[in-house]
């Protein structure tokens, strides 16, 4: 077996740096010996521990409700199969390699940008997830667990809950609306939790999956009834005759306003968006403008935001249990 580590980033508004994170592969995977592969739990339930210690204003206990409540979202949604177990709390701090999920508060200066980090450890070859931390900063940030939020300070369900997105294999959405400020970007919109950039402190906007969230966690584990109830959408993005890498692609359902994201993810452009409900689908393929790159993709990676916004000229129907296949969309440099 071949391990790898990997590290994701949740950044504060007006964050702008941030080491890479995970490219959606259909809604959940990671580059890995030069293909792409899953990430994911294939042992469940996830079992993880909490550390026993306080951060920012909230006690280890409170931390694990917070935690608890999170990870009751992402199973609870509709055809997935997907379980979790508190296994405890510990003296250890979340750190890898030394055989347990661990969750918790962590003093890290260096990062005064980074709200929350999650490390895997994986199998190359399988996608298999054998170990994930996550740690929530809590020597530049302070932290509330109140109903309603609290002014000043970092909502611990709302950030946990994008990092346990990392931790079940989730990759960041470029479904979200910043705008630029002095050293970095504020966000104005997300319309998925796994938005790179969090809210401003003081909000629970987080605390609630979006399409784009729930379509990535059903796909990476499908229920009963997945494959038979969604659909999804195939093709292909191509710039002068060839094909663009790292183009967002957005289905947006013209019947109920879900928008679920992915990305061209290989040289010859094509993209796959699953997880889709039935019916008619607009198509939009833009370049990353609302995220930094990094938050995206290896920046080792020629990823071209060199095109202009561009809608497929025609609607896209989803047949439920099956896929729009074939779909060419056609750009042309800004």
């Amino acid at each position: 077996m071949k391990r790898a580590l990997l590290l994701g980033l949740t950044l504060a508004g007006l964050a702008v740096a941030g080491d890479p994170a995970f490219a959606y592969l259909k809604l959940g995977g990671q580059r890995a010996n030069g293909g792409t592969v899953t990430l994911k739990w294939r042992n469940l339930p996830v079992r993880y521990f909490v550390t026993n210690r306080a951060g920012g204003g909230v006690s280890a206990s409170q931390l694990e409700q917070a935690v608890s409540r999170a990870f009751g979202s992402w199973t609870g949604v509709p055809l997935t199969q997907l379980s979790s177990q508190f296994a405890g709390f510990t003296s250890a701090a979340p750190a890898l390699r030394d055989g347990m999920t661990t969750i918790g508060f962590v003093d890290r200066p260096d990062l005064d940008r980074v709200l929350g980090s999650t490390n895997f450890l994986f199998d190359t070859i399988n996608g298999d997830i054998v170990e994930s931390d996550v740690f929530l900063n809590s020597a530049t940030f302070l932290w509330s667990v109140a109903q309603g939020g609290e002014a000043n300070r970092f909502d611990v369900e709302s950030i946990a809950l994008h990092e346990l997105g990392h931790l079940l294999g989730l990759g960041h959405s470029a479904l979200g609306e910043t705008e630029l400020r002095a050293g970095g970007r504020r966000v104005l919109a997300a319309e998925a939790v796994m938005f790179p950039i969090a809210f401003s402190a003081g909000t629970t906007e987080g605390r609630t999956l979006k399409s784009d969230d729930m379509a990535g966690i059903a796909d990476s584990y499908p229920g009963t009834g997945f494959r038979q109830e969604r659909g999804s959408i195939s093709g292909t993005v191509m710039k002068a005759g060839r094909g663009v890498l790292g183009a967002h692609v957005i289905a947006f359902n013209t019947r109920t306003g879900k928008m679920v994201g992915g990305f061209t993810l290989t040289e010859d452009g094509r993209f796959v968006i699953a997880g889709l409900e039935a019916g008619a689908h607009v198509l939009r393929a833009e370049p990353l403008d609302d995220g930094d790159v990094e938050s995206f993709f290896d920046l080792t990676l020629d990823i071209d935001s060199n095109f202009r916004v561009k809608f497929h000229d025609r609607v896209i129907v989803v047949p439920r249990g099956g896929g729009a296949s074939n779909v060419a969309i056609t750009v042309i440099p800004k």
